[in-house]
């Protein structure tokens, strides 16, 4: 009884051994689930959904949508900031940080890449490094009363030190402090 030959396109004897094709033969189409007709998304079209996603709170989603337009377009900075700011607002703080490294390694002087990173760093416990990164972003954008106050939120204001605080510090309350004077 012959044998009928296999369901489905063959790979040439030209193809690889994940099935594509050689260089005499057309290559299959990269996704199997979309149609072949379906128009293709620009990441400029996916950048939109995300903002549109972001701004009705479904940061998660955007994310995932974002990811796709940073495929699309690697380092580009805009798509990079909507993504890591998806990222951290769905909770997603070492993806998030992981983002915001990527849009400095594009923008160096960014100060909302310090901004959200050292948020991310804040969050993820790591204050000193934190610290580092609001600062800068407080450097590179004076003006801005946002990344002050998540400066003072990182460094807190400068507080007298009360005699609880002293015994805190200190384990014992009849010790005096180290000072300078």
């Amino acid at each position: 009884m012959p044998q009928e030959p296999p369901a489905g396109p063959t790979p040439g004897p030209d193809a690889d051994l994940t099935g594509r094709a050689g260089p005499d033969e057309p290559a299959e189409p990269a996704s199997v689930d979309a149609p072949a007709d379906a128009p293709v998304e620009s990441a400029y079209d996916l950048l939109q959904r995300g903002h549109a996603l972001m701004r009705r709170r479904h940061n998660a989603q955007a994310a995932v949508v974002l990811e796709r337009a940073s495929r699309l377009e690697p380092g580009k900075g805009s798509i990079l900031e909507a993504l890591a700011r998806a990222r951290f607002n769905a909770g997603q703080h070492g993806a998030a940080l992981e983002t915001f490294a990527a849009l400095l390694e594009v923008d160096p002087s960014s100060p909302y890449a310090h901004y959200g990173l050292g948020r991310c760093l804040r969050n993820l416990g790591r204050h000193g490094e934190a610290g580092t990164h609001l600062r800068l972003a407080a450097a590179l954008a004076p003006a801005s009363p946002l990344y002050r106050s998540a400066l003072a939120g990182i460094t807190g204001p400068a507080r007298p030190e009360t005699p609880a605080t002293q015994e805190r510090r200190t384990g014992r309350e009849d010790e005096e402090p180290v000072g300078d004077g």
